[in-house]
């Protein structure tokens, strides 16, 4: 996949965080202080895949971040083999 296409996906999964965050995990805290009668919701959280793309100083970002510091050094075989 291109640069793009990584950009898109991360994207679509900090979206995804979020619709889960505020849908999902708040609603069911607010049912359960107002002790609403209600059948759990499970659902997959993503957290570690925005954490792989997103978290500094081992996340996919920061590392290329870091790549492009080098400068004429820098390249995508050294940032593959990190």
């Amino acid at each position: 996949n291109s640069f793009e296409q990584l950009c898109i996906n991360y994207t679509n999964e900090a979206l995804q965080q979020q619709f889960n965050k505020f849908i999902f995990k708040m609603e069911q805290l607010e049912y359960e202080r107002e002790k609403i009668c209600w059948d759990f919701i499970s659902f997959p959280d993503n957290q570690d895949c925005l954490d792989t793309i997103q978290s500094r100083p081992s996340g996919i970002l920061a590392m290329l971040d870091d790549e492009c510091r080098l400068g004429a050094r820098g390249n995508d075989r050294n940032w593959a083999d990190r």
